[in-house]
């Protein structure tokens, strides 16, 4: 793993009160999160990036879920 990705929230680490409504769940995982677009599962760094002009985040989830 690199050196700057020690920096990196894992994830695994984060905890989500389910008492608390649907706003504020999603309030504390972004916060505890730091970057959604960038973070750490494990030994493993997500990033996530969009193109202006490409299939969907919905439709690639809809091809790997029927795969």
């Amino acid at each position: 793993m690199c050196n700057s990705c020690e920096d990196l929230v894992d994830i695994r680490q984060i905890h989500i009160d389910t008492s608390l409504p649907r706003q504020e769940r999603i309030a504390s995982f972004i916060n505890q999160l730091k970057n959604p677009y960038l973070f750490r599962c494990g030994d493993f760094v997500i990033e996530a990036s969009f193109a202006n002009n490409g299939a969907s985040m919905e439709d690639r989830l809809k091809g790997i879920l029927r795969t």
